[in-house]
């Protein structure tokens, strides 16, 4: 069992930066890939970037490349989402998510997670 709890959420002014930190319990986490996404109202959960247990491999979504970065540091059994140059289309509940590593299994699918985070607010105004 993996809890996860989201925090750093905020309003920023488009341009701003956040940095999203996501705790999690239990002394399996370095055994967790993790990954972040997103849902905006009305909107599908959608992925924003993953990373595996290593940290050696990172993934993103294309409208966040370049902007977001992902890392973890598995001794603080914490992954860290930090969000630069923020955009109002950022705007969205964030999540994080734990999966065990399966295979060539892909990050970007909500259902190839076993634990969930409640998510925090991140806002971008205009």
């Amino acid at each position: 069992q993996v809890q996860l709890i989201e925090s750093g959420g905020g309003l920023v002014q488009a341009g701003g930066s956040l940095r999203l930190s996501c705790a999690a319990s239990g002394r399996t986490f370095s055994s967790y890939d993790m990954g972040w996404f997103r849902q905006a109202p009305g909107k599908e959960r959608e992925f924003v970037a993953g990373i595996s247990w290593s940290g050696r491999s990172t993934y993103y979504k294309d409208s966040v490349k370049g902007r977001f970065t992902i890392s973890r540091d598995n001794a603080k059994n914490t992954v860290y989402l930090q969000m630069n140059n923020l955009k109002p289309e950022d705007t969205a509940v964030f999540y994080c998510a734990a999966k065990l590593p399966v295979g060539n299994g892909g990050y970007t699918l909500p259902r190839q997670y076993n634990y969930w985070g409640q998510g925090t607010q991140v806002t971008v105004s205009s």
